[in-house]
C-alpha cells in the first residue's frame, strides 16, 4: 500500500509524520519526493547508499543546418529558445524537455542531448528502505526525479509492506505526480487559520484525484482549532492529533526519529498506524 503524506505548505510536520510512521511500521519504504529540499535522510541516516544520476533531454542546435525560420521559437511557450544575431540560442534553465521543437524543426537542425538535473539516492535505515530525490538548484522541474523515485519504489517494496511518500509542500504539478498512484493520502495541518486555508488547498487536490484520505492535526494546543473545524464541516476523518510539546520539537530539531527514542511517541505513531491500516481496510472493502 502506498500512503502519500502532504500539506499545503512547508513546516507543518509532513516529514515528521511520514518518517515516524515508516519507522513505526518497521518494514517499510520511505520516499522523499520533496526533491527541492529533501530532509528525511537527515532523520534516517541511511547506510549502504547508492546514487544514480537523473537526466533529461534538451535541444541541441546544429548551426550549419539552422536557417533561422523561428518555427521552434514560436512553438516554445517557456521562452527557452530565441533567435538573436543570426543564431539560435537554447536557455537550458527554462527548458521543460517536451521535445516539440525537435519534432517541428523543418531543417532537422535540432537534436537532443542529456542534461543531468539531480540524483536519486537509495539506502537502508534498520528495516526501512530510504529513497531520496535531490534536484539540482535552478532546475525547472523535479517531476523526472519523482518519476524515477516512484519507478524504483516498485523494485524495493516487499509483499504487504507499506510505502510512505513524503510529498513536496503545496498543490503544484510535483505534488500531483507524487500522489497520482497513492492508495491513501494523509493531509498534515496546523491548528490555525493559515493552516486551515492550506489544508483546504490540498483537500481540493485530493478530491480532484478522488483519493481516500484523512487528516493529522499537528502542533495542537487547547483552544480554538480552525483546521479541526474545517475537517468537521467537511466530514474529513481526523486520524490523530499531535500535541505541541517542546520535547517533540527538540527531538525533531535534532533530527531524531521520535518513535525510536521515546516510548510516548512510539505509542502515538503506532496508534496512528493502526488507525491508518483500519481506514485502508475499510476503503478496500468499499471498493470490492
Amino acid at each position: 500500500m502506498r500512503i502519500a503524506v502532504l500539506s499545503g505548505k512547508g513546516g507543518t510536520g509532513k516529514t515528521l509524520v511520514s518518517v515516524n510512521l515508516a519507522a513505526a511500521a518497521k518494514k517499510a519504504v520511505y520516499i522523499d519526493c520533496d526533491v527541492e529540499e529533501p530532509n528525511g535522510h537527515l532523520f534516517f541516516k541511511p547506510e549502504m547508499i547508492e546514487s544514480e544520476e537523473v537526466s533529461i533531454k534538451i535541444p541541441y542546435v546544429d548551426e550549419n543546418l539552422c536557417t533561422g525560420c523561428r518555427t521552434c521559437v514560436d512553438f516554445c511557450k517557456y521562452n527557452a529558445l530565441a533567435y538573436i544575431a543570426n543564431k539560435l540560442h537554447v536557455f537550458e534553465e527554462v527548458c521543460h524537455s517536451c521535445g516539440g521543437c525537435v519534432l517541428l524543426c523543418p531543417e532537422n537542425a535540432l537534436s537532443e542531448k542529456n542534461k543531468s538535473i539531480g540524483i536519486v539516492q537509495k539506502g537502508v535505515s534498520e528495516d526501512v528502505k530510504v529513497l531520496t530525490g535531490i534536484l539540482n538548484p535552478g532546475e525547472a522541474s523535479g517531476i523526472p526525479i519523482i518519476k524515477k523515485l516512484l519507478d524504483d519504489m516498485e523494485d524495493m517494496k516487499e509483499d504487504n509492506s507499506l510505502t510512505f511518500i513524503d510529498c513536496p509542500p503545496g498543490s503544484a504539478c510535483i505534488v500531483m505526480e507524487s500522489i497520482k498512484d497513492a492508495d491513501y493520502c494523509i493531509m498534515v495541518a496546523e491548528p490555525s487559520l493559515f493552516g486551515a486555508h492550506n489544508l483546504s488547498m490540498v483537500y481540493e487536490l485530493i478530491q480532484l484525484f478522488k483519493k481516500p484520505h484523512g487528516v493529522v492535526l499537528n502542533k495542537c494546543l487547547t483552544g480554538e482549532n480552525p483546521s479541526e473545524t474545517f475537517c468537521n464541516e467537511n466530514g474529513i476523518k481526523i486520524l490523530a492529533t499531535i500535541p505541541y510539546t517542546s520535547e517533540l520539537g527538540t527531538l525533531n530539531s535534532n533530527a531524531l526519529i521520535a518513535v525510536r527514542v521515546q516510548e510516548t511517541y512510539r505509542d502515538l505513531f503506532s496508534s496512528l498506524l493502526q488507525t491508518l491500516r483500519k481506514e485502508m481496510r475499510h476503503e478496500t472493502a468499499l471498493d470490492s
